[in-house]
């Protein structure tokens, strides 16, 4: 019997964006792939690539629910999710700085960022291409009412 190929989902955009709902909403059966998921880890990046070579190491769709905003950034999980042939799927979950804020002031308590978070995100933000190596790229927007355009 023929293995399946597990599928590495990565999302990408502002702190605030609506990444974390995105990822509840489509992906609750992918491991979840989180530097948040690391608080006291003196290195979250090594934590993170070990969480995620485990998980598709054992055929397990994984998502990487970070911001994500360099192609630097990116490369690196879309080289591990190459090493074990997965399909590599992205995520641009698109908000303006001000969108972001607006949405982040709604969070309570560890959820709710530093505003300076989601600007010097904005500055260092590329959205992605399909040329980085996706095989599948989509662009979404946090709707009013809940769900995602």
């Amino acid at each position: 019997m023929a293995s399946r190929t597990p599928e590495c989902v990565i999302l990408i955009g502002l702190p605030g964006a609506g990444k974390s709902t995105l990822c509840r909403a489509r992906f609750p059966s992918h491991a979840y792939i989180s530097k948040d998921a690391f608080p006291n880890a003196r290195n979250k990046q090594a934590r993170q690539d070990a969480a995620l070579h485990a998980a598709l190491a054992t055929g397990r769709d994984a998502v990487v629910d970070n911001t994500n905003v360099s192609v630097a950034d990116r490369a690196a999980i879309i080289a591990i999710a190459r090493e074990h042939g997965a399909r590599i799927v992205g995520y641009y979950v698109e908000a303006t700085p001000g969108e972001a804020v607006a949405r982040n002031e709604k969070r309570e308590g560890r959820a709710r960022v530093p505003k300076v978070a989601i600007f010097t995100s904005a500055k260092r933000l590329v959205p992605p291409t399909q040329d980085e190596g996706f095989d599948e790229l989509h662009a979404v927007r946090a709707l009013e009412g809940g769900g995602f355009g």
